[in-house]
């Protein structure tokens, strides 16, 4: 069972000012903030517009291709059948589209002509390039923004962006995100994530003398890094777990952690979608402890010393402590998810052609 006792905060810590969002991410990067002190980032020239038919009414704004990126944002084409529908992205992404598709470049400052029919988006938020791109056209353009949830959330998510509709895994995440906004609308669809690995649950028996594999989290500006670490080492060595890098640690200063902790002595798991392991799982708030646990595998979460919101996260996802019982599988809808985010697109671009 999950921690109990922990009082609700009201939510994350910046609920509308995404300004104040993005000082804060800088102030989490020592490395990037120097950086950003000598030259500012380039603003991206151009995106790919991605085409399907003739004049679609609805636009996928898709900022990374990350596994939970992917699931929340583009498993809903499937259920769109022929419909024209529009992606944009950072670069060209057909492959991972179904269909045929005609890619332009566009660029980032107004939206071009091919997108006069649309009357929605569908994007993770507005606080990454494609995404706040997008929701800037929204709002000249008179589009609905929806804004899917792909992962758990924590108080330093980034605001929803103004008068945007949510659709998100729960009615207890759809309260936190919009953390008392009245402007921000909602409804509840599920983790397409979560819903995938749960239809692997079973599948392939786990030995019995597996060791737990820890989920790497070095990348997170939520965390300290000299916590997220210690807890990874502690429990490494104390239990022999194998580390497992997140994606994102390929920065100079992850990259000597993990030298360091292979001459020490702690092994790592090897590489491969999280799926295809079967071990046992231990995080301190990765989405991976949900997703093995929806798959039928034994996952916990655990920490060195957390702080009070790594307790309460581990609370409002009902995550289990080292120690005890393993996190019990979530929920699963009735509906898949990547079906019903469609359909709320459909209900949202047929409004608008009445």
């Amino acid at each position: 069972m999950g921690v109990t006792g922990v009082s609700m905060p009201p939510g994350l810590r910046f609920p509308a000012d995404l300004d104040a969002w993005r000082r804060w991410q800088r102030s989490r990067h020592v490395v990037r903030r120097v950086r950003d002190a000598v030259r500012s980032p380039a603003a991206p020239s151009s995106f790919a517009l991605h085409l399907r038919g003739a004049d679609p009414a609805v636009l996928f704004a898709l900022d990374a291709v990350t596994p939970t990126a992917l699931a929340s944002i583009l498993e809903p084409l499937a259920h769109l059948g022929d419909a024209p529908v529009a992606v944009i992205a950072p670069a060209d992404v057909s492959a991972r589209l179904p269909g045929a598709w005609r890619v332009e470049p566009v660029d980032p400052g107004a939206a071009p002509a091919s997108l006069r029919a649309v009357r929605a988006v569908v994007s993770a938020g507005h606080f990454l390039p494609v995404g706040a791109a997008a929701f800037a056209w929204s709002r000249a353009r008179g589009w609905r923004y929806l804004v899917v949830q792909h992962g758990l959330l924590t108080p330093f998510m980034a605001p929803l962006p103004e008068s945007a509709h949510l659709l998100a895994f729960s009615e207890r995440d759809a309260d936190y995100w919009r953390s008392g906004r009245t402007d921000v609308t909602s409804e509840v669809v599920g983790s397409q994530l979560l819903w995938a690995a749960s239809g692997s649950a079973g599948a392939g028996r786990i030995p019995a003398d597996a060791p737990p594999v820890f989920l790497g989290q070095l990348h997170g500006a939520e965390l300290p890094r000299r916590l997220s670490a210690a807890t990874a080492a502690a429990f490494c060595r104390a239990h022999g777990a194998l580390y497992r890098p997140h994606p994102a640690e390929v920065d100079r200063l992850s990259r000597w952690q993990h030298a360091r902790w292979r001459r020490q002595g702690i092994r790592f798991d090897a590489s491969g979608p999280l799926s295809a392991s079967r071990a046992p799982v231990v995080s301190i708030f990765s989405t991976g402890v949900l997703e093995a646990a929806a798959a039928g595998r034994d996952a916990w979460v655990t920490c060195v010393r957390p702080p009070d919101w790594v307790r309460e996260f581990w609370d409002r996802y009902e995550l289990s402590v080292w120690g005890g019982s393993a996190t019990r599988a979530p929920v699963r809808p009735a509906v898949e998810p990547a079906r019903a985010i469609a359909g709320a697109v459909q209900g949202i671009t047929e409004e608008g052609r009445r």
